[in-house]
């Protein structure tokens, strides 16, 4: 059934806004009437709005409008919990919805699950409803839940589906974290490196512009340093710019942008970490797609999505095609050496016992673990080497200031 969103009038003379299940807008302009509302906007909402009866005083839209997301990767996994909970207390999945759409704090958020609950009270599967907000729901969670809903344990697949979402998003977090301090000291760094250079520099060099004496070979290289930047400076920033658009354009290439990755995964240290993180994040997907009952192939295909390295993303649909020729899972993966060894060795363990997802699911808490670990490691390096190349340059900017003035003295005595 269709849903409408309305702002309407009461007997007072009040505005009041909500939405309406109705099978069209006359109806639902009726049902309005009915509760002694006076309709001064009527919208359709939802995947079919562009398709429904146009309203009066109505914006109607051809076409898809954008509108910015209404869960973030946060909301996603919260809303998530809160259905399972409420399905695997024995609710029925029409009223959850409607419990989630009531207790919505914002507008949108309550539009949105009144949608999905009135797509499912018109005879909608739950998936086929979320797969009408590509925006909002994956392809992956939209098919977890599809698997769900064949099997029988909406409930339980949920649950499964929300702790894969708030381990992915803890994940995230960790390196975020981890990443931020550093970034932070090395804005701090160039920011009052190019205050020195660019202002405290010229006024040392304004004062003994009038002496004959030669000045020392480093407040000689700072003056020069500093004349480029007042000189040039924004044509250095324009360039850097040019080069970071180029070096966009480049990546969108889809042959420039797999060379480029295959490369990046060699780089010491990052290399590893981004093979690490991308591991984590496939086997955890599929392991989550197989324990739903998604078909291996299916499962594979979609785990593959998930990997923002387009390398490792060639390889993972290297390794499908051999599963779809008949190899094991293990060692379709053991044969793509840029997967780490960890990974096919417990799918190996996982055929081998008959509990393949629980082993993936073993294998990407593992990595994952890893990846936080190297990458607290490496803020832990970067932290001091920073605040020592900062003194470093601040210090070399100080000498260049100086050394001038101790020669005028040695000079004077």
């Amino acid at each position: 059934m269709p849903v409408y969103s309305f702002e309407a009038l009461t007997a007072e003379g009040q505005s009041r806004k909500g939405v309406i299940d109705a099978d069209s807008a006359k109806a639902a302009r009726g049902m309005l009437r009915a509760q002694a509302l006076v309709p001064i906007k009527l919208e359709a909402v939802g995947a079919d709005a562009a398709q429904l009866p146009g309203t009066d005083g109505v914006q109607q839209q051809g076409g898809k409008r954008r509108q910015r997301r209404v869960f973030n990767a946060t909301g996603l996994g919260v809303w998530t919990r809160q259905l399972a909970g409420l399905v695997s207390s024995g609710l029925p999945l029409e009223r959850a919805l409607s419990s989630l759409a009531d207790e919505a704090e914002r507008e949108n958020e309550h539009q949105l699950v009144a949608t999905l609950r009135a797509e499912v009270n018109g005879g909608s599967t739950f998936a086929r409803a979320l797969a009408q907000h590509p925006q909002e729901f994956s392809g992956i969670f939209v098919a977890v839940i599809g698997a769900g809903e064949q099997s029988g344990n909406l409930g339980l697949v949920l649950e499964r589906l929300a702790d894969d979402l708030e381990e992915q998003q803890a994940l995230k977090s960790k390196l975020i974290g981890a990443a931020l301090y550093p970034a932070i000291v090395t804005v701090v760094a160039m920011v009052i490196v190019l205050f020195l250079v660019a202002y405290v520099v010229p006024q040392v060099a304004h004062v003994f512009a009038s002496s004959k004496r030669a000045l020392p070979i480093l407040t000689v290289i700072m003056i020069g340093i500093s004349n480029l930047v007042r000189s040039y400076g924004w044509l250095l920033l324009i360039a850097l710019v040019l080069a970071a658009l180029g070096g966009r354009l480049a990546l969108a290439n889809a042959v420039f942008r797999e060379k480029f990755d295959a490369a990046w995964l060699n780089v010491p240290i990052l290399g590893k970490l981004a093979r690490s993180y991308n591991t984590a994040r496939f086997a955890s997907t599929l392991a989550m797609l197989s324990a739903a009952g998604v078909p291996i192939l299916k499962a594979l295909q979609a785990a593959a999505d998930t990997l923002s390295n387009r390398a490792l993303r060639t390889d993972a649909l290297d390794a499908l095609v051999l599963v779809r020729e008949g190899a094991p899972l293990a060692s379709a993966l053991a044969q793509k050496k840029r997967f780490p060894g960890l990974l096919a060795m417990f799918a190996r363990l996982g055929e081998q016992t008959g509990q393949l997802p629980v082993m993936l699911q073993r294998a990407a808490k593992q990595l994952g673990t890893e990846v936080a670990r190297r990458a607290m490691q490496l803020a832990t390096l970067l932290e001091p080497l920073l605040i020592v190349a900062m003194g470093l340059a601040v210090m070399l900017i100080v000498l260049a200031v100086l050394l001038p003035i101790i020669q005028l003295n040695q000079l004077v005595k």
